[in-house]
């Protein structure tokens, strides 16, 4: 029961932060140490583990924006696979917003998280992510006249490959997305929905490149039903995480970001002094 807990606190930690623009692997990395949660991540079961949250977190965001999806989909097939309407061009861009950050994070993830995976470099990246936000409400024009249809190919390449800086603990996926979607002419809500669809593959493929090890793993005894509970616990925290930024992010027009900002600088900062 007693490690029960401490599983379903990481699944909730990893269903908010992987939404918020505030770098769900380096809270894994800051919290669990300074907490000491008695949690092992050298164990053969800690793998199997993360992969139901992320499944859980691709879940939840589908099911959130389930209509979007539809609606892209329908529209990619009545354009027979081309761009011809809004939402077969708007699948479109999520695809080329897709590429780079899922060809890096297969070539490059593990070697990152083994070089920069350690508690001081993730507070300081942590610090930095702050920093970005904070920037990124300076990018911010408030006569933004580019909507996410027509947005062009090349800024979705670029907004997606925003995503690869999440490869190092610290810097999180959703912040870096939003803020290069407002550096190119997005309001915050359309950044924000277009971070949240281009994660949505991103974290889901993520996910399933390990089912087969999912599958193949050895879980302790009983503890299959707290994997399981805690996959559906991220997926509830992950969904009620993308309730709450869209309905933020509809409701200001100027420095958004900045709470979050401040909150990854200041969280960073005391991770520091406490682990001295």
């Amino acid at each position: 029961m007693h490690s029960t807990l401490y599983l379903l606190a990481m699944a909730a930690l990893q269903g908010v932060t992987e939404l918020f623009p505030i770098s769900s692997l380096g809270h894994s990395i800051l919290v669990p140490a300074l907490a000491h949660w008695p949690i092992d991540r050298e164990a053969e079961w800690f793998l199997p583990f993360v992969v139901v949250l992320h499944l859980g977190t691709a879940a939840a965001l589908l099911l959130y924006f389930r209509r979007d999806w539809i609606g892209l989909i329908g529209g990619w097939l009545r354009a027979r696979g081309g761009a011809g309407n809004e939402q077969a061009r708007t699948l479109w861009l999520l695809v080329v917003g897709s590429i780079p950050a899922g060809v890096l994070g297969l070539l490059l993830a593990h070697r990152i998280r083994d070089l920069f995976g350690g508690f001081a470099f993730a507070a300081v990246a942590l610090m930095l992510n702050g920093v970005l936000l904070i920037a990124g409400d300076r990018l911010k024009n408030r006569h933004a006249s580019t909507d996410l249809g027509r947005l062009g190919f090349g800024r979705a390449l670029l907004v997606g490959a925003a995503q690869a800086l999440a490869l190092i603990p610290g810097f999180s996926r959703s912040g870096a997305t939003l803020v290069a979607g407002l550096g190119v002419g997005l309001e915050y809500e359309a950044a924000a929905r277009l971070s949240f669809l281009l994660a949505t593959p991103i974290i889901a493929a993520a996910g399933l490149l390990e089912v087969p090890k999912l599958l193949h793993a050895t879980l302790p005894q009983g503890m299959l039903g707290a994997v399981l509970l805690a996959g559906l616990l991220s997926g509830v925290c992950a969904w009620l995480s993308t309730w709450f930024l869209m309905r933020w992010f509809r409701g200001h027009e100027m420095r958004a970001l900045r709470p979050f900002g401040v909150y990854c600088i200041a969280f960073g900062a005391l991770a520091l002094l406490l682990a001295h």
